[in-house]
């Protein structure tokens, strides 16, 4: 009789630990696409240096980055995690 019962899994996390590994890389990825983007600091704050403002860091691979780790992002929270029952 007790075969017949089934058991119920009363887990209630919403995300698996690999989900959570996920969101922690999209993060990073995302945290270094903002960090490229600003880029550093002048050396004299009265010139206008163009190629520092316009870098091809600055302009293409950081706002890259930064839609990758977006993407990296949705992957995660739309990943379904893995069903272990015991």
């Amino acid at each position: 009789m007790n075969s017949n019962i089934k058991k119920q899994n009363n887990n209630t996390d919403l995300f698996g630990k690999e989900n959570y590994i996920w969101m922690a890389i999209g993060l990073v990825v995302v945290a270094l696409g903002f960090i490229l983007m600003s880029g550093g600091k002048s050396g004299n704050a009265n010139v206008f240096d163009e190629n520092e403002v316009y870098s091809t860091t600055r302009i293409t691979i950081a706002p890259i980055l930064i839609i990758i780790g977006f993407i990296i992002e949705i992957y995660a929270l739309m990943k379904k995690p893995k069903n272990t029952e015991l």
